[in-house]
C-alpha cells in the first residue's frame, strides 16, 4: 500500500488533469506559503502575501505541464522543484523591491508640484461609465435616486441612510437588488450581490 495520499494524483498532474492540479495544490500550498513566510525579510511583509509567490509558482508549474510536458517521477521529485522554484521566485520578488525601495519617497510633505499628476480616465471609460450610470437610474425607482447619487460620491452606507432617512439595511437591500438586475441583464451571476460589496 503506498502511503503518499498524492502518489495516485501524479500521473492525472503529469497529463494535465485541472481536478488533479488543483488536489495538489491544496495539499502544497500551507507548505510552501510556511516555506515564503520563512523567508520573506520583516520589512517585505506588507509588500505582498505569501500566496502572492506560491501563485505565481502554480501558474509557472501547470505552463510547464501543458506547454513544456514536465514530468515528474515520484511526489518527491515534485515536492523538491517545487520548492525550488518557490524560493527562486521569493529572491526574483525581493531583488525588485530592493531595486525600487531606494527610489520610494513618502508622499508627506512633497510639494504637490511636483507630484505626478493622476491618471485620467480615457473617452471610452467615461462613456461606459456614462452609460452604466444611466441602466442604474432606469432600474430604480426615482425615489431611490438620491440615494445612489450619495454612494456614487463614495458616501459609507451608514451615512447615506443618514442622509436618505432609510435604514442601512433597506439601503443594503437596495443597492444588492439593483446588483442583481444589472448581473441578469448582462447574463451574468452577481457575486458583488451576494457579497455585498456593493452596499459597503
Amino acid at each position: 500500500m503506498n502511503a503518499d495520499p498524492l502518489a495516485h494524483l501524479l500521473d492525472k498532474l503529469c497529463a494535465g488533469d485541472p481536478e488533479a492540479a488543483e488536489q495538489v495544490f491544496l495539499a502544497y500550498e500551507p507548505y510552501l506559503r510556511v516555506l515564503v513566510r520563512r523567508q520573506l525579510p520583516p520589512t517585505l511583509r506588507a509588500k505582498f502575501d505569501s500566496v502572492d509567490v506560491v501563485q505565481s509558482v502554480w501558474a509557472g508549474l501547470l505552463q510547464g505541464l501543458r506547454q513544456a510536458d514536465w514530468q515528474f517521477a515520484s511526489t518527491a521529485q515534485l515536492r523538491a522543484f517545487l520548492v525550488k522554484v518557490t524560493r527562486h521566485r521569493l529572491i526574483d520578488r525581493v531583488r525588485h523591491h530592493d531595486a525600487t525601495q531606494g527610489r520610494e519617497q513618502p508622499l508627506t510633505g512633497m510639494d504637490p508640484e511636483f507630484l505626478p499628476p493622476a491618471r485620467q480616465p480615457r473617452p471610452s471609460e467615461v462613456a461606459q461609465a456614462d452609460d452604466l450610470w444611466e441602466r442604474m437610474l432606469s432600474l430604480c425607482p426615482p425615489e431611490h435616486h438620491e440615494l445612489l447619487r450619495l454612494k456614487r460620491q463614495g458616501l459609507p452606507l451608514a451615512e447615506v441612510a443618514a442622509r436618505t432617512g432609510l435604514h442601512e439595511g433597506s439601503v443594503r437591500r437596495i443597492l444588492r437588488r439593483l446588483a442583481r438586475q444589472l448581473a441578469l441583464e448582462e447574463g451574468m451571476p452577481s457575486p458583488a450581490a451576494s457579497s455585498g460589496e456593493v452596499a459597503r
